[in-house]
């Protein structure tokens, strides 16, 4: 993984000495909130409902031991013990007192991480797929590539006051496992007659309009690609719309002139960025790319865990359900759920941050990832370690047995701690995870994403959930919405609305009666809900819900 160079460190350091300087006027009084806002929100730092809040990038989700262990430090002692991690593969703290940022910040710089451009109108958290450089289906690894566009993005003088936040994910697989289609721009690693190159795609986004990304280019060389995406952000930072913020991102400019357009003044602005670029940038991905060696795998027998997926039947629900294929023999990838039934999605206390450091330094290679999903991921573990990663996972409250199943639920802060959400997340996200635990039939249900948003930003993704659900406030009161045959993946789709909202007392049921629809309409138990909604449409999803004449009207349709 990448470390930190003079440079780099220099430069995270002199930022953070300036953003002390700020905090101190703005406790002395000698900044207005309004005045300071630009300022903090360029180091990540938010004003939430209750608190501030800051939000630390881990880019592309990659993070050692070490990192770990520091995050675990700030939750402990300047937080209340916990973090949250994000859709952003970012990690958020709720409860930092303002005086104390500046030394989260160093502490954070300790290790190589910062809080630079997780906030404000400029190019966010560069993702990646959270498998990356270990699965099985890769054709190359993303993150060198995700690594350059973080370098290039930070701090960029053009890029600094965009008309809105921009985000970018990059993914080496064909089996989209970053959401690329959701970004402003996406990345995907491709192969054309053995050379290896890039798919680009751009206008996707969720919020209040949400749109599926579009091809921008087929295929870019590495040689191109880093003026190739400065041109597109060029291009759009010039026609995107700074008169109205709803209607600034880019995928409101793309659906606006067209692809075509778009693409015809990317490739005329291309001509003289690319220009522009030397060689330079080519040289520094070769320094990068040095930096993520596959670690130096292990060729040992596997016989303890073929003992104990043969003897545990709970160690063996967990390696079915929370194991993925590595590209190594006899290694898998250990996903660490963070949804444990009727907690909160995505938080980890210092203790178990701790745990997870561990780990990845005793059986990891001293690696660990954080998906967008809002879980943890172990990417090299040999096999046979398996079994004493799992029984140390469950001492420590992280080895639910639930990646992919309903209750490994995507859910926003919401009303209890989001000063933009219109309703609650976090508590109905509990209540459908703790309803399908006591019914026992979440691994029956088998494939199944649910996604809740706590307004119409769509933090939650809810969007491109299996199940999405968005709450909104009626005249006072929670409503939620529920969508259905979303799809984040290389088949990505948007959710399609099933009629009016339910309450808060009604959701849990109302989603209870779209699963069991399924459960009774699918062809088998290989069938999974996303294939069962594409086959049958709307009609008996809608008749659970809201009776028969509903349903009958939905066929029709």
């Amino acid at each position: 993984m990448y470390r930190y160079t003079d440079f780099d460190t220099a430069f995270v350091a002199e930022r953070n000495r300036q953003f002390r300087q700020q905090v101190e006027r703005r406790i002395a009084g000698h900044l207005t909130e309004d005045e300071f806002k630009p300022l903090r929100l360029m180091n990540g730092l938010y004003l939430q409902l209750h608190a501030y809040m800051l939000r630390v990038a881990i880019p592309y989700g990659t993070l050692n031991g070490a990192q770990m262990d520091q995050l675990a430090l700030l939750a402990e002692k300047w937080d209340k013990g916990y973090g949250h991690f994000t859709t952003r593969q970012n990690i958020q703290y709720n409860w930092p007192k303002l005086r104390d940022v500046p030394d989260m910040l160093d502490a954070l710089a300790e290790v190589g991480m910062h809080a630079i451009q997780t906030s404000g109108n400029t190019i966010r958290n560069v993702t990646a797929d959270h498998f990356a450089g270990a699965a099985a289906d890769e054709i190359a690894d993303p993150r060198p590539v995700a690594e350059l566009l973080r370098q290039w993005s930070t701090d960029h003088p053009e890029f600094q006051f965009l008309p809105r936040k921009f985000k970018i994910a990059v993914t080496g697989s064909p089996n989209d496992r970053a959401v690329i289609k959701a970004h402003d721009i996406g990345i995907q690693v491709v192969e054309r007659e053995g050379r290896i190159g890039y798919r680009v795609l751009v206008g996707g986004g969720l919020g209040r309009t949400p749109m599926i990304g579009k091809e921008l280019a087929e295929f870019v060389p590495l040689s191109e690609l880093l003026p190739f995406v400065e041109a597109t952000v060029s291009v759009w930072n010039l026609l995107g719309r700074r008169d109205n913020k709803y209607k600034a991102r880019i995928k409101i400019t793309v659906h606006e002139h067209g692809i075509d357009e778009i693409r015809r003044l990317v490739e005329d602005r291309f001509a003289e960025t690319r220009q522009a670029f030397n060689g330079a940038d080519l040289e520094l991905f070769d320094e990068i790319a040095a930096q993520f060696q596959p670690p130096a795998f292990r060729n040992v027998p596997t016989d303890a865990y073929d003992s104990a997926y043969e003897s545990d039947p709970v160690f063996r629900a967990w390696a079915d359900t929370n194991l993925w294929d590595h590209k190594a023999p006899g290694y898998a990838i250990a996903q660490i759920s963070l949804k444990p039934h009727g907690q909160t999605p995505g938080d980890a206390t210092a203790d178990q941050m701790r745990v997870m450091a561990d780990l990845a330094r005793r059986f990891g290679h001293d690696e660990l990832r954080i998906s967008h999903e809002q879980n943890v991921v172990l990417p090299h573990v040999h096999k046979s370690d398996l079994p004493e990663i799992h029984k140390i996972l469950k001492a420590h409250g992280l080895a639910t047995a639930n990646i992919g199943l309903i209750s490994d639920i995507i859910a926003c802060p919401g009303m209890d701690y989001c000063a933009l959400a219109t309703a609650r997340s976090i508590p109905i996200a509990q209540e459908i995870a703790t309803r399908f635990d006591e019914l026992k039939i979440e691994h029956e249900i088998g494939d199944l994403k649910i996604k809740i948003s706590g307004c119409i930003n769509a933090c939650g993704h809810h969007h491109v959930g299996h199940i999405g659900i968005l709450g909104l406030d009626r005249a006072g009161v929670e409503n939620y919405q529920i969508t259905l045959g979303g799809d984040a993946t290389e088949t990505a789709s948007l959710g399609t609305r099933t009629g009016p909202g339910f309450s808060a007392e009604e959701i849990v049921p109302a989603i209870e009666r779209v699963v069991q629809a399924y459960l009774d309409h699918r062809e088998s138990p290989e069938e999974p809900f996303l294939a069962a909604y594409r086959r049958l449409g709307m009609a008996p999803f809608k008749t659970a819900l809201y009776g028969e004449e509903t349903g009958k009207k939905a066929k029709a349709a």
